[in-house]
């Protein structure tokens, strides 16, 4: 019995040892190595463009305002539609402004008359004095009444002009031709002087496309500016909120006088064409501005990105056929490629098929890749 529990135990440690030794030659066995595609890189002569946000204004905009007060008794225009410069727009009640200037009228042919009473005293009263036919007191009194009645004539007449620009601001007209918005108010709204903005009037053609550039790239700007790109170049285009390209391109207007010192930041204006009023004030856009396409450009594929904590890395093929994690810096993209401009050189391979599967320092096999 006792030889019996002896063989039984030798057979058992003796089946163990086989059992393990079957499982380390399965640990030991080396997965094959990942089948990957990889791209060279190379530089390129590539014509991209820079992207700026901006913003779509109009060249001249006014708002409208009422510089009397009173009540609204007519409104002269469609709204949205363009209007002339002096044509009609609003009227404000002037029946007050009216009477007043039928008064002060009134009082300035009052002060005349008194003036030309005065001025005929003054005369006879001038003529007596020579043959010392009247007193030099009474004289005196003439010449002071005219002078006085010459104030007053003055002053009449400024109260006249005074009342006569009340009852003329009492009608409103377009201080320019463009387009007018919707009225904020209508007929019997009672409007106070200089405070209630009645409605806006604004050009649409040429329209402006405002923006700001990096002080860095105000050399660069003011180089665009002094070989004066005309409207037939492409150098500026603009690109819509929906994605859409706008068919016309545009020019520099001008180059604010001094950069913001709280932003770095210089603020620059477009000037567009816009026959067709498809761009309008307040607008959204990004304004696109052609890079140099001499200039060689390293170019990878966007598909060999990794992009982790907001910065890229690709994978490079090294010795041994073994990959190695590199971060890059980025530039423009072009179609399906993007700039680097930092962190690869010419000649180096990239992973861009099987990238999902790399780590770092891993064997990989490298497999014909797609066509890029």
């Amino acid at each position: 019995m006792k030889y019996t529990i002896l063989y039984s135990l030798f057979f058992l440690l003796i089946l163990l040892e086989a059992c393990g030794s079957d499982k380390s030659k399965q640990q030991v066995t080396p997965p094959p190595p990942a089948t990957v595609g990889v791209y060279e890189v190379h530089t390129g002569s590539s014509t991209y463009f820079d992207l700026f946000p901006a913003n779509i204004i109009a060249v001249n905009q006014v708002d409208i305002r009422a510089q009397v007060n009173g009540a609204i008794t007519g409104i002269y225009f469609k709204e949205g539609q363009q209007v002339s410069k002096g044509q009609k727009l609003y009227s404000i009640d002037e029946q007050l402004y009216t009477a007043n200037y039928q008064q002060a009228q009134a009082n300035l042919n009052v002060a005349k008359a008194n003036l030309a009473k005065a001025q005929q005293d003054a005369d006879r009263y001038n003529d007596l004095a020579k043959n010392d036919a009247i007193a030099k007191q009474v004289l005196d009194h003439s010449l002071a009444e005219l002078q006085a009645s010459k104030m007053q004539l003055k002053a009449a007449e400024a109260t006249v002009n005074s009342v006569q620009t009340n009852v003329r601001y009492a009608t409103i007209f377009a201080p320019f031709t463009g387009t007018i918005g919707i009225s904020q108010v209508r007929l019997g709204t009672a409007v106070t002087a200089g405070t209630m903005i009645l409605n806006t009037v604004s050009t649409d053609d040429p329209i402006a496309v405002d923006f700001a550039v990096n002080e860095k790239d105000i050399y660069r700007f003011t180089q665009l500016q002094q070989k004066g790109y005309t409207a037939k170049d492409s150098i500026f285009t603009i690109q819509l909120p929906d994605g859409t390209i706008y068919p016309e391109v545009g020019k520099i207007a001008f180059m604010d006088r001094a950069v913001d010192p709280q932003t770095g930041t210089l603020k620059l204006r477009l000037e567009f064409n816009n026959s067709k009023h498809l761009l309008k004030p307040g607008m959204s856009c990004n304004v696109r501005i052609k890079n140099n396409g001499n200039v060689n450009q390293l170019l990878v594929p966007m598909k060999a990105l990794v992009e982790q904590m907001g910065e890229y890395f690709v994978y490079v093929l090294g010795d041994s056929s073994k990959v190695f994690q590199k971060h890059i810096n980025t530039g423009a993209i072009i179609n399906d490629k993007i700039v680097v401009k930092d962190g690869l050189v010419e000649k180096d391979k990239v992973v861009i098929d099987g990238v999902q599967k790399m780590k770092e320092g891993i064997v990989v096999k490298v497999v014909p890749s797609k066509k890029i």
